[in-house]
């Protein structure tokens, strides 16, 4: 992506995914009252997408691959599990369909093929939501900027809806008023928006996920650079300067960039960087520094995801000690590098949203060594090799684990020892007999949780469980 140079190019070669014209959508929204509208996907943004179109008076059709997809709770519907089937398109006039939901579905191609617009929950919501949008997006840390960004301007005293990909869908604040929506989206969510436009868009890192999904991390980083596709000169783009497939959007967006990176920042334009134990700016026609006195979370990458959301923040308004004071309070969420207890000496901390290499770089760069990594689960089609260094710097021991121990064996073998068990318990259970006094035993697996679990949380649930049994 670096090469693709002016950015402008990043944004119009994703016009393949752009599911029908924006006249087309408009005149689908103006009045959902009788429409046949088929939400395609019911999980939690599926579900919340129904609720709403309910209210609106649609006449619904709810549809689920999974043949055992839980259905008590739905609005009144037309319900149809398992493998999708065209048929079910009659009279339909909207797709909404979750963001987990392959591009490649029967139901989507056909209804794109008929013409019926296609959209995301978050597009739909976008809507119907009133008061100025942040977006987070990036590979690695949007869950943990969303959630700093919200802390940050309830601080300054606004009122804040906090949510998106990181649970509460956007959809639930439609109809309610706030002074701002601050939202984590994904790359599936961005496929599919139209006119979603946020105040303030924040891209904050990328490197190789989900290549179950997408071609590479030209298509990947392609997806995540619509977050800014409509954007305007009154609006910011917030971008991680130290990433170049990143940071070389920049020339191509019509928003107002601020940079942010641990280096040293540009002699001009919209920027933060730490200076003297403070973040020190310049967005907009601000100009000071926020004390960083107080912010205890560690690692280079969690300073990143500092400057990132206190460059939001200041974007909407948010006075500097508001920032500062919500940095200082701010603690790391679940399954983030969350310490889980010392035993006998030894430290286990729970990094299971770690679902990809670079989260488990950065991770491995905040903790002390000597580390006995426990890692694997489902492959995602991603590289392994950039584990090589620092678990040959940091790492006395990686037990592989899940699906994909053996594949990451073949790419790690020679930088460490390895040691191979079927599953989670039985990782736990070695760590605490070779572990001594000093060591830190982290899950930080690189990779999903889908082959055992349900999804990263219950993962992270499991391994606190089995530690606490020690």
């Amino acid at each position: 992506m670096a090469g693709d140079g002016s950015g402008g190019e990043v944004l119009d070669h994703f016009d393949h995914l752009r599911p029908v014209c924006v006249e087309h959508l408009e005149a689908s929204m103006n009045d959902l009252e009788g429409k046949r509208v088929m939400v395609v996907g019911l999980g939690v943004s599926g579900r919340a997408a129904a609720r709403f179109l309910a209210v609106r008076g649609a006449q619904l059709v709810l549809t689920d691959r999974r043949p055992d997809a839980p259905t008590a709770g739905l609005p009144a519907a037309e319900i149809h599990l398992g493998e999708g089937d065209p048929a079910w398109l009659a009279g339909v006039s909207l797709l909404v369909v979750s963001p987990g939901v392959p591009r490649d579905s029967a139901l989507v191609v056909e209804a794109r093929r008929r013409g019926v617009p296609v959209i995301g929950e978050l597009e739909l919501a976008s809507r119907f939501v009133a008061g100025p949008l942040v977006a987070i997006t990036g590979t690695n840390g949007k869950s943990t900027v969303t959630t700093m960004v919200g802390e940050a301007l309830k601080r300054a005293g606004m009122n804040v809806f906090v949510g998106g990909n990181l649970g509460v869908p956007l959809i639930e604040a439609a109809g309610r008023e706030f002074d701002a929506l601050v939202v984590e989206v994904s790359s599936f969510q961005l496929e599919t928006i139209e006119t979603f436009h946020p105040r303030v868009a924040v891209h904050l890192n990328l490197t190789d996920d989900h290549f179950e999904r997408y071609s590479g991390l030209e298509e990947y980083g392609r997806a995540k650079a619509r977050i800014f596709e409509n954007q305007d000169p009154g609006d910011f783009a917030i971008l991680n300067r130290d990433d170049r497939n990143v940071f070389a959007l920049a020339p191509g967006l019509r928003a107002q960039v601020v940079s942010f990176g641990c280096g040293v920042p540009p002699p001009i334009g919209n920027a933060i960087w730490p200076e003297d134990g403070s973040l020190a700016f310049r967005v907009g026609e601000r100009r000071g520094r926020i004390d960083l006195s107080g912010f205890r979370l560690p690692g280079r990458h969690n300073l990143a995801n500092a400057m990132a959301a206190s460059a939001a923040a200041l974007a909407i308004g948010a006075p500097p000690d508001a920032i500062g004071a919500a940095l200082a309070e701010f603690r790391p969420l679940a399954h983030r590098i969350e310490f889980v207890r010392e035993w006998h000496g030894v430290v286990f901390i729970d990094d299971s949203k770690a679902t990809n290499v670079g989260a488990v770089v950065e991770a491995l760069e905040a903790i002390k060594p000597p580390v006995i990594l426990i890692a694997g689960g489902m492959d995602k089609g991603g590289d392994y090799t950039p584990l090589r260094k620092p678990l040959r710097e940091r790492v006395k021991l990686a037990i592989l684990i899940g699906a994909a121990r053996d594949t990451m064996r073949r790419a790690l073998d020679g930088a460490v020892e390895i040691a191979i068990e079927p599953g989670l318990a039985e990782a736990v259970r070695l760590a605490a007999q070779v572990a001594c006094p000093g060591d830190t035993v982290m899950l930080s697996p690189a990779c999903s949780s889908f082959d055992q679990f349900r999804n990263y949380a219950e993962r992270g649930e499991v391994f606190k469980e089995l530690v606490r049994a020690l």
